[in-house]
């Protein structure tokens, strides 16, 4: 992706209705995560400094994995994402 304005993201995933993960929680994500990057790179498909970004505030904000899907597929104005999540489309014109 690019373009993205992470703390305009931010801004509109705090405005949402969900449960933040716990600490814990969000430990064993964040270590997911790293396990998943490490993955890619070794796959030759490394994130972007910007993409680490992104899933890097979604673990401060301890958003659940099932909906940062979401409002990656949200960003991304996939077919499969939820109209009604307030997340404006990376693309989109604010």
């Amino acid at each position: 992706m690019t373009g993205l304005n992470i703390e305009a993201i931010r801004a509109e995933v705090r405005a949402l209705d969900y449960v933040r993960g716990t600490l814990t929680d969000a430990a064993m994500w964040r270590e997911d995560d790293e396990d998943s990057r490490a993955n890619l790179a070794i796959e030759g498909m490394a994130l972007s400094a910007e993409d680490d970004a992104l899933f890097d505030m979604l673990r401060d904000e301890r958003v659940p994995p099932p909906l940062a899907t979401q409002i990656l597929l949200k960003l991304l104005d996939h077919p499969d994402a939820d109209p009604a999540l307030a997340i404006t489309p990376a693309g989109a014109s604010c």
